[in-house]
């Protein structure tokens, strides 16, 4: 079963990346055209060429604005949960008063 872990990375790694640049929009796509890193993944994906490739210069993968990856995300509008939403805080203190 051993032998067979690093066919299985590698078509893992290989199916990632073809999934992840079919995904990607196409202006957060660099170098090439989409379609291209597509036949560049299929063609060069045995030889982990492809993929590589393509996780290291073909998307852009650094947030805006020179932010860390560590750093919080700034939430954008949309569901919060109740925990973190004051003004659900707020109206179970009213309700206890």
């Amino acid at each position: 079963m051993l032998r067979y872990l690093p066919l299985l990375l590698v078509l893992a790694l290989w199916i990632y990346a073809f999934v992840d640049c079919l995904n990607t929009p196409a202006h957060e796509v660099r170098h090439l055209p989409k379609v291209v890193w597509v036949i560049v993944i299929l063609l060069f994906g045995e030889v982990l060429v492809g993929p590589v490739a393509w996780l290291i210069a073909g998307k852009r993968r650094s947030p805006a604005s020179g932010t860390s990856p560590f750093a919080p995300r700034r939430r954008t509008a949309g569901w919060v949960a109740p925990d973190d939403n004051p003004e659900f805080l707020r109206s179970l203190k009213k309700d206890e008063d």
